[in-house]
């Protein structure tokens, strides 16, 4: 059975998490290849609502193998209350279903510490980062002095790292942000304990992988955030500090690119973004704040809102492009039912030409004007359609226009928050 990747394909928060939890019953390792705790999914399953930062969310699912691969930065402190709050909830972990590359790296106290002090600092300019320490912990690691996993669990060379980084981060810090020093002793100590907790689930995730495919086992491979908050294909600098798009499983897993087969992208039914930056269909009426409060737009990890507008065609090609997707799934269509018309913005007019594209530079697009198509609304409740026929008329138009715009046939459609919530139209671990 094919390998699948689900990306996102907006600003993030676009229900990737249901999506994984959804298609882990056809794959046997589900395995998270980027970012960190900025991210956030949460789940409604039998009654219980799950929300989770780092643990991939196929997790629910007692016969699988859940891995966060090397290309993760990981929150030693907020994994371990992770792991606690699942035991908690009646899903306890071993080593047999859970593992930790021991080549991520891992968020340090004074990553945050320098993070927040940043933002603090930038003012009404701030990019909006959720102050997780998240990029200054990408930063050390293109700087070759970031902790490892396999670092971490070493308390002799754990000592050692912590005391040069933290001779500069304290600097830093003090001099340029006026905040108070890190102790190096607590950090320490708190480590220590940390490490001890992790060290069974430590181990060779791309081996691990490689011995999996060879026993002819299918990956189901999941990233944080969406594609236009990727470094280097996003709105930068309002983006986040890794790559979320599909190609950087291969790197952030450590698998080759052959044994990718599908590239699931999802979608939300309308748009949103949190933080900064140009956002071309924003709603800043009453329609945007009745979106935001009926799709509860509220950031899983920051509770932050989500700023919210019509559903952006040129973001959707350029996430078709940058992917290479296979199928589309779309997401909290139940959210739209009720207003009376719909729209999707199919290009982007900047003074007289129109764009097809999201352009590099920001301040072309924050100038850019919405180029709309409009359609019906409907009335009908959907939460309980199953299939493409219980969908009204007006819904399946609409669905049908975000395949034509795309260029990319639609595989699953959610029409609330619950797993049994969703319409499956094409199965995307057939070859």
């Amino acid at each position: 059975m094919p390998n699948v990747i689900v990306v996102g394909t907006q600003w993030g928060d676009e229900g990737k998490g249901k999506l994984v939890d959804l298609l882990t019953e056809r794959a046997q390792l589900i395995i998270r290849f980027q970012g960190g705790n900025n991210a956030g999914h949460t789940l409604k399953v039998a009654g219980q609502k799950f929300i989770f930062h780092l643990i991939p969310s196929g997790i629910l699912h007692q016969d699988k193998l859940c891995l966060i691969g090397n290309g993760v930065v990981v929150d030693p402190e907020v994994l371990i209350t992770e792991m606690n709050k699942l035991e908690s909830q009646g899903y306890p972990l071993s080593p047999a279903r859970f593992l930790i590359s021991e080549r991520a790296h891992m968020i340090m106290p004074y990553h945050k510490g320098i993070d927040l002090a940043r933002e603090k600092k930038k003012g009404n300019k701030a990019i909006g980062t959720t102050g997780r320490g998240i990029g200054p912990c990408y930063e050390d690691k293109a700087a070759r002095v970031g902790i490892r996993v396999v670092d971490f669990l070493n308390p002799q060379l754990l000592r050692e790292m912590l005391e040069r980084n933290l001779e500069e981060k304290n600097f830093i810090l003090s001099k340029l942000y006026g905040e108070d020093p890190i102790d190096l002793e607590s950090v320490y100590k708190k480590c220590l304990g940390f490490a001890e907790v992790l060290r069974p689930f430590a181990a060779n995730v791309s081996l691990v992988i490689a011995e999996a495919l060879e026993q002819g086992k299918n990956l189901l491979l999941e990233g944080a955030q969406g594609t236009f908050l990727d470094i280097d294909h996003g709105t930068y600098p309002y983006v986040t500090s890794s790559n979320p798009v599909a190609g950087a499983v291969t790197a952030g897993a450590g698998l080759g690119p052959r044994h990718v087969d599908r590239v699931l992208g999802v979608v939300k039914a309308y748009t949103t973004r949190v933080g900064g930056g140009p956002f071309v269909t924003e709603l800043s009426d009453d329609v945007g704040i009745w979106i935001q409060e009926k799709g509860a737009e509220f950031g899983s990890t920051t509770g932050r809102p989500r700023r919210c507008g019509w559903l952006d065609a040129v973001v959707l090609r350029d996430a078709v492009r940058l992917n290479s997707l296979s199928d589309l799934a779309v997401t909290k269509l139940d959210v739209l039912t009720g207003l009376p018309k719909i729209k999707i913005c199919t290009g982007y007019r900047y003074r007289d030409p129109i764009m097809g594209s999201v352009r590099a530079d920001l301040a072309i697009v924050g100038e850019c004007v919405p180029c709309y198509e409009e359609f019906d609304g409907w009335q009908e409740d959907i939460s309980s359609a199953r299939t493409w026929n219980d969908l009204p008329a007006a819904a399946k138009l609409y669905l049908s226009a975000i395949e034509m715009f795309t260029g990319v046939k639609l595989s699953i459609v959610s029409v609330a928050a619950e797993r049994e919530a969703t319409i499956i139209l094409r199965d995307v671990f057939t070859s």
